[in-house]
């Protein structure tokens, strides 16, 4: 090899290239943009889309009262005061109808009004419907608008509450029955909205409310996901029970089975405390959300019965 002259010189050593400086404080910022983003979108979800966490309906294919040899006949109840907003809403040209069943019973003049909760349909209730009637009153059970084979949009609360109106109304008007031989009866969600229509109708003869809750705010403060969102603010489907109570004078019946899991008993305890007119809590131990009847045996028997005898 030959030596470098005084002229040669070496070749330059190779530069390393410097990596790209990677801003932390951008990707933070990056990352909050983006949390916040999704939250503000959730809320939005939360706020357009909250009846469909609510409300649960089951669609037209189910069985009818006839396996359980019990009279019975098809209602169909008209919905007129829709407002014209619904109406825009769902896209229909007409207001809806309900289906129901009218279950006759000749030894009692009690008429019961049965309001079922958030889900499935009249079907889902059926057992427990033909129970109460046979404890001694006539049952008009009713699907809501979007449930069963009833017609409309799907539910709300301010909906529901109108589809409760107008099966009172059919009662009343169509089926002459007296006011006062009516009793409203509503288990869980429908529980809600049968003492809103308690509040609105002091000449009722009575209101039995069973597994029921105080409102949705209450229950929302049950599911841990909904810590995290300003839940008071963003409600529109409030059921405020608790609210309503106090301005209802006819008797009430408060059941609650004592492990329910889903409307823990003590918000029967609640509206119980709150109720200025003659009430009652009967409170079934062990029972959960659904089986009160089952559970409780001669003591919810005798209760409901008791109860249908009353007179204000």
């Amino acid at each position: 090899m030959r030596p470098l002259s005084e002229t040669q010189s070496a070749a330059p050593a190779p530069v390393s290239a410097k990596p790209p400086r990677i801003s932390l404080k951008r990707i933070f910022r990056g990352l909050a943009i983006g949390l916040s983003l999704l939250y503000i979108g959730l809320c939005g979800v939360l706020w357009f889309d909250q009846a469909h966490f609510i409300f649960f309906p089951s669609g037209a294919t189910y069985l009818t009262p006839a396996p359980f040899r019990v009279p019975f006949q098809d209602a169909w109840v008209p919905v007129p005061f829709s407002t014209q907003e619904n109406l825009a809403s769902s896209g229909n040209s007409s207001p809806g109808k309900l289906h129901g069943w009218w279950l006759p019973n000749s030894s009692s003049n009690r008429v019961l009004l049965y309001l079922h909760g958030n889900g499935g349909n009249i079907a889902s209730n059926l057992e427990h419907a033909v129970r109460l009637r046979n404890f001694g009153a006539s049952v008009l059970i009713i699907d809501y608008r979007g449930y069963g084979r009833s017609t409309g949009p799907f539910p709300s609360e301010a909906r529901v509450y109108e589809d409760a109106e107008a099966a009172w109304q059919y009662l009343v008007n169509q089926q002459k029955i007296k006011p006062e031989q009516i009793i409203i009866y509503g288990h869980s969600l429908g529980g809600a909205i049968a003492i809103d229509l308690a509040s609105h109708h002091p000449e009722a003869g009575g209101l039995i409310a069973e597994s029921t809750f105080t409102s949705i705010e209450d229950m929302s403060r049950r599911q841990h996901v909904y810590a995290f969102f300003p839940i008071h603010l963003l409600l529109t489907q409030k059921f405020d029970s608790l609210s309503k109570v106090p301005s209802i004078k006819i008797p009430i019946l408060f059941i609650h089975g004592t492990s329910d899991e889903l409307a823990p008993f003590h918000m029967s305890e609640q509206l119980y405390q709150v109720a200025t007119g003659p009430k009652q809590l009967v409170l079934i131990e062990g029972a959960g959300h659904e089986d009160c009847a089952i559970v409780g045996g001669d003591k919810y028997k005798n209760a409901v019965e008791a109860f249908l005898k009353l007179r204000k």
